[in-house]
């Protein structure tokens, strides 16, 4: 099977579906600026993404980085006083 690149998908699938490139791209790259949104969050709430499957944090990570953020939050508040 051959891969092709982005462009070369998009370009296929507005051909195919008869449909202007700009709005085929908006479309394809709509689904991961959801989910950059969601997760730029914070809430580190798990996204689906069809066809590629669910993308969460691991709840020891989201532990891993609540404790690093306390400790830079210490620190800033131990050099501001």
């Amino acid at each position: 099977m051959i891969q092709k690149g982005q462009k070369e998908i998009i370009q296929l699938l507005a051909t195919d579906h008869n449909l202007p490139l700009a709005e085929v791209e908006k479309i394809v790259y709509s689904q991961f600026k959801l989910a950059a949104k969601t997760m730029s969050k914070g809430k580190m709430e798990p996204t689906r993404l069809p066809l590629l499957g669910l993308f969460h944090v691991l709840p020891a990570r989201v532990k891993k980085l609540d404790e690093r953020s306390k400790l830079k939050n210490a620190k800033r508040q131990s050099t501001n006083t």
